[in-house]
């Protein structure tokens, strides 16, 4: 492993003692699980994913899909529209959504909750493309996109092995003890918000993944993808996130994830499953006088694309190339409009 990393602590000793999983989470933020969830299920997913990603156009021809071995040509992120075709094909499976809900995680979380919990309903897969470092998931705190409730838990695990070299997740340990959003800025990575690195301090804790290892932390602890600097391997992973039932919750976790760019409803990710078990199965937990359901706060993303704005104007590429896709998504918002003058001030 990296030399500037230090091993996640493993907690499978922890697993039948709810009051020793409650008290490391509140120490460390976390909760690191060695094969917690069946690696069979697992690789029969990555099947179905990769089969999709190679109709996409992704994988290179002739090889085994399950080998992941990306085009380079194709590489792509989030906020592309390439990306967005081939993700929502994924999005569509029915074996993709019921990962978020085996009885492994649900045990572990409602042991660490002493409650029932809902699985959010906007379930997040990451495809990430080998050498395509500068869209890297940046460090930040997840509360800023999902927002709803601090106790909300992420569950991040990789669908297939996740050697550091190939990007797993890495967390600052106890960075939630914060207990507040920290000031996030504007990234090139995935979710364009990041924690400027001077901000922060802790040793960086990581591990070489195995398929059906599993990452539990909270909303406000320290992350960060590192980089996929394989020659030729996509990574695919799944964030799952997980909260009470009767704690508020975002209405952006009610939508599909990335659904602004096709308008993609859940009656489309519904037509071809071949049953109904859960389809909607968060309205009624949510559309009830226990549980509310609150906005999603701009601010953050608002004030990150203000600095992208000012960053363009300077002159900063990675800057150019965020507000360059904001103006191909949406030729006529506001949005591009002010991107495209924030272009041209610079030329």
């Amino acid at each position: 492993m990296d030399e500037q990393l230090r091993e996640l602590k493993v907690s499978n000793d922890a697993m039948d003692d709810p009051q020793e999983l409650r008290r490391r989470i509140g120490d460390e933020g976390y909760l690191f699980f060695k094969r917690l969830q069946d690696p069979d299920k697992l690789l029969d997913l990555r099947r179905q994913i990769m089969a999709v990603i190679r109709e996409g156009g992704w994988l290179v021809p002739g090889t085994d899909p399950v080998d992941g071995i990306a085009d380079p040509s194709k590489a792509c992120t989030e906020g592309d529209l390439g990306y967005t075709d081939v993700y929502h094909e994924v999005y569509k499976l029915q074996a993709f959504h019921q990962s978020g809900h085996w009885p492994e995680v649900l045990d572990v979380l409602e042991k660490l909750t002493d409650k029932p919990v809902l699985p959010h309903p906007q379930k997040i897969a990451r495809l990430w493309f080998p050498q395509y470092t500068d869209h890297t998931t940046p460090i930040h705190q997840d509360f800023v996109h999902f927002q709803g409730h601090f106790d909300t838990y992420t569950c991040w695990a990789p669908v297939g092995d996740c050697s550091i070299e190939l990007g797993g997740l890495a967390l600052l340990p106890g960075s939630h003890k914060v207990n507040h959003v920290m000031d996030h800025h504007f990234s090139l990575g995935a979710g364009a918000l990041q924690i400027y690195t001077d901000d922060i301090d802790g040793e960086w804790h990581s591990t070489n993944y195995e398929i059906g290892d599993t990452l539990i932390f909270l909303a406000l602890t320290v992350h960060q993808a590192l980089p996929n600097l394989t020659k030729d391997r996509l990574r695919i992973s799944l964030d799952n996130r997980y909260h009470t039932i009767g704690d508020p919750i975002c209405d952006e976790v009610i939508r599909p994830h990335l659904w602004r760019f096709n308008s993609l409803s859940w009656d489309e990710i519904y037509q071809d499953w071949e049953s109904d078990d859960l389809k909607y199965y968060w309205k009624d937990l949510v559309d009830t006088p226990e549980t509310r359901v609150i906005p999603k706060d701009q601010g953050y993303s608002e004030h990150g694309f203000a600095e992208a704005l000012s960053l363009a104007k300077a002159g900063d590429e990675k800057a150019i190339i965020h507000l360059e896709r904001v103006i191909r998504n949406d030729p006529t918002s506001d949005g591009a409009r002010a991107a495209r003058e924030a272009i041209q001030a610079h030329v």
